[in-house]
């Protein structure tokens, strides 16, 4: 009789542990991270997460709550959500997805990606590793999947590093904007505004982009072509070549804030025809110095 009780107590101490174990809040700000430490099958390839139930890390998060992971089969891990303060940016780093092309530096953008907290339509829509080409605006409030995505922000870098080139970045210590090359006034939204009695523009050079062609120094979307045809003939006068010649073609990629658009219209590399008038643009200063 003793020996069944003392199972039985031991059984039940055992459910209690496994019990405790198994429940996980995550906080109001916060996402669990899902680590299946058991598992018949294994991620192949250079694969970092998990769709089908292999062991690894999860594709799909816990959102806040309290949340029931069976240990020891899974772990769970809390990352806060992504936030950018006012007055700033935030750079996307995909840690998953396709292949860069050739000579490639950021990713393409499709609209299905929004704001990159859909993992599945992320790889689903052709999503790409490395930079991606729009920054997260000042106030996001997100929840991104911190193994699929790092996110570089001026004073934090969100997300887990697990592919071989992010985690070489990281080394020993945590990762921070300057290891990507980046300052925190590089991830601050860029203003222009009057200087003193002075009128001034931002003169923008992209990074990014086919290059120019053969004696311009600076890319003007579809080329001089027109203003060579202007030129050639008789009856335009100097005010409509020099008003075609000064007009912005901005408004095609928003002020190159929107990158893709930039790229997709044929814009080069190097210095750019049209500058940026007073106001506040949210540039990501991997494809635009």
């Amino acid at each position: 009789m003793l020996a069944v009780l003392s199972i039985a107590v031991t059984l039940v101490a055992l459910a209690l542990v496994v019990t405790l174990k198994s429940v996980h809040r995550i906080g109001p700000a916060q996402v669990g991270l899902v680590i299946k430490k058991l598992g018949m099958r294994n991620l192949e390839n250079d694969n970092p997460i998990a769709f089908l139930g292999e062991a690894g890390y999860q594709a799909d998060l816990l959102m806040p709550g309290l949340r029931f992971k069976l240990w020891p089969v899974f772990s769970v891990s809390r990352f806060p959500w992504v936030q950018v303060p006012a007055g700033e940016i935030a750079v996307v780093i995909a840690q998953v997805g396709e292949p860069l092309p050739v000579g490639a530096k950021s990713a393409e953008y499709r609209t299905e990606f929004e704001h990159f907290s859909d993992l599945p339509s992320f790889l689903a829509h052709g999503g790409q590793k490395g930079v991606q080409r729009p920054v997260l605006p000042p106030g996001t409030l997100l929840p991104i999947h911190p193994v699929a995505f790092l996110i570089v922000t001026s004073r934090d870098v969100y997300g887990l590093p697990v592919s071989p080139e992010m985690a070489s970045l990281a080394g020993d210590g945590e990762l921070t904007p300057e290891s990507f090359g980046l300052t925190p006034e590089q991830l601050e939204v860029v203003v222009i505004a009057p200087e003193g009695d002075g009128d001034v523009v931002g003169v923008v050079t992209t990074l990014e982009g086919a290059p120019l062609d053969k004696g311009d120094i600076a890319s003007r979307l579809g080329g001089f072509g027109d203003i060579v045809a202007l030129e050639s003939d008789p009856e335009v006068s100097d005010a409509e070549l020099i008003d075609t010649l000064l007009g912005s073609k901005n408004d095609l990629h928003n002020n190159y804030q929107d990158f893709q658009a930039f790229l997709d219209a044929g814009g080069r590399i190097g210095l750019q025809h049209d500058p940026l008038l007073y106001g506040a643009y949210l540039l990501n200063r991997t494809s635009c110095g």
